[in-house]
C-alpha cells in the first residue's frame, strides 16, 4: 500500500527515509504484518530525530498520531487537520487497521483576495539572548520557525497574499521565506527604516488594498478559524475586528466593599475577575488606513481607539481556540510542550 510502510525487527532507517521520499508527500505510515497502524513518519518528525541525534528508527516514529475513521466525511477531516494545523491524517478502521491517508495536498482550497500583513520588525528584547542573533519570530517552536506555523495557518486556510514587515534583523526571515514560491504563497515585504510600532507601518503598504485584510503579531500562536473571524467581520459590517481572549486574574486576599462612610457592605473572598485581552490578531477594512499617520510610530489600540472616536463601528471576536502570546522564555517554552498536544 502506498504511503504505508511495513515494520520488521530488521527495518533501518535507511529504508524508511527512503519510503518516505517514495511517497512524495512527506508522510509514511508504520503497520505491522496484519495492516495495523504502529505509527507514522513524516518530514517534520525525521528533522526532529536527526537534530536530536536519534538514529534507531523506532525513537523517531511517532508512535501516538491523531487518526480518525476512514468513513469519516472530508469536511469533518478537512476541519480537524486545520485545526491540528497539520496537512495529513491517517485512516483507520475500528481495528486500528490502516485503511489509507487523507492529504490537504491532494484538495483544491480557493484562494481568496484578502492580504494578510504580519508585523514581524520587533526587538523581542525579553527573550535576552534569544534574539541577539536571531529575530524573535524566526525562533523555533517544534520543528520549525514560529513565523512559519502562523504563515501555513493562513496558507491552509486558503490565503495566499502576505506582507511582512520587517525591522530587525530582516534580512534572516527574507533569506529564510523568499518569494514564498516554495509554500505555494506570494510574499511582499515593507521595511521599517524606524521603528513604527503594531500599526505604523500599515502607512507603507507597497500597494492600494480593496478588500478587509487580516493584521498579525508574528508571535502569535493560535490554531483560530481564520474563515471564521473573516466573516464574522463582514457580517457585522466592522471596519475594524479585533481578537480578544479570557483571561482571569485570581487576587489572593479577600476584597472588602464598603461605603463612603467606612461601612463594610460586603467581603468577596480571593475573588477572581475575568478581562478581555488583545490577542495581537486583527481585521481592517481598508478605509481604517486613513487613520493611520504616515510613517510614525503608531500602535493597533491607539488606531482603534481613534476609530472609536469617530463612530466607526469596531467589535471583539472571542477566541474558543489555542492561543499563546510567546514574548518571555517561559512563552516559548510552553509554546513547545503545546505542539504535540494541539499541533500533532
Amino acid at each position: 500500500m502506498r504511503n504505508a510502510f511495513t515494520l520488521t525487527p530488521e527495518s533501518t532507517l535507511y529504508e524508511a527515509i527512503q519510503s518516505l521520499d517514495d511517497a512524495g508527500i512527506g508522510f509514511l505510515a508504520f503497520i505491522d504484518e496484519n495492516q495495523h497502524l504502529i505509527g507514522i513518519l513524516t518530514d517534520g518528525d525525521l528533522r526532529r530525530g536527526i537534530l536530536n541525534k536519534k538514529t534507531e528508527l523506532i525513537d523517531i516514529i511517532n508512535t501516538s498520531p491523531t487518526t480518525v475513521q476512514y468513513d469519516t466525511p472530508k469536511r469533518n477531516i478537512i476541519a480537524k487537520l486545520k485545526n491540528l494545523h497539520r496537512r495529513h491524517m491517517p485512516l483507520v478502521d475500528n481495528h486500528n487497521i490502516f485503511k489509507g491517508v487523507f492529504s490537504l495536498n491532494d484538495i483544491e482550497f480557493a484562494s481568496k483576495d484578502n492580504p494578510v500583513i504580519i508585523m514581524a520588525g520587533g526587538l523581542g528584547r525579553r527573550l535576552g539572548d534569544l534574539t541577539k542573533v536571531t529575530p524573535k519570530p524566526m525562533l523555533q517552536v517544534g520543528d520549525r520557525p514560529m513565523l512559519r506555523h502562523l504563515v501555513e495557518q493562513f496558507r491552509d486556510q486558503g490565503f495566499r497574499h502576505f506582507i511582512f514587515c520587517l525591522n530587525y534583523k530582516k534580512e534572516i526571515i527574507r533569506d529564510y521565506f523568499g518569494s514564498g514560491e516554495k509554500l505555494g504563497i506570494n510574499i511582499q515585504y515593507v521595511i521599517e527604516k524606524k521603528r513604527l510600532g503594531t500599526a505604523g507601518a500599515l502607512s507603507l503598504l507597497p500597494s492600494e488594498i480593496s478588500t478587509p485584510f487580516f493584521v498579525v503579531n508574528a508571535d502569535v500562536l493560535t490554531n483560530i478559524d481564520l474563515n471564521k473571524l473573516l466573516d464574522f467581520h463582514i457580517e457585522k459590517g466592522n471596519v475594524a475586528t479585533m481578537c480578544v481572549q479570557q483571561f482571569e486574574q485570581k487576587i489572593p486576599y479577600g476584597v472588602i466593599i464598603s461605603d463612603e462612610n467606612e461601612n463594610i457592605l460586603d467581603i468577596k473572598e480571593k475573588p477572581t475577575s475575568t478581562f478581555n485581552v488583545n490577542a495581537g490578531i486583527y481585521v481592517l477594512n481598508p478605509e481604517a488606513l486613513h487613520s493611520v499617520p504616515n510613517n510614525t510610530f503608531f500602535d493597533m489600540p491607539t488606531l482603534f481607539q481613534k476609530l472609536i472616536v469617530q463612530s466607526q463601528p469596531c467589535r471583539v471576536f472571542n477566541l474558543q481556540d489555542y492561543w499563546l502570546d510567546i514574548g518571555q522564555k517561559d512563552e516559548l517554552n510552553q509554546a513547545n510542550e503545546d505542539m504535540s498536544n494541539y499541533f500533532q
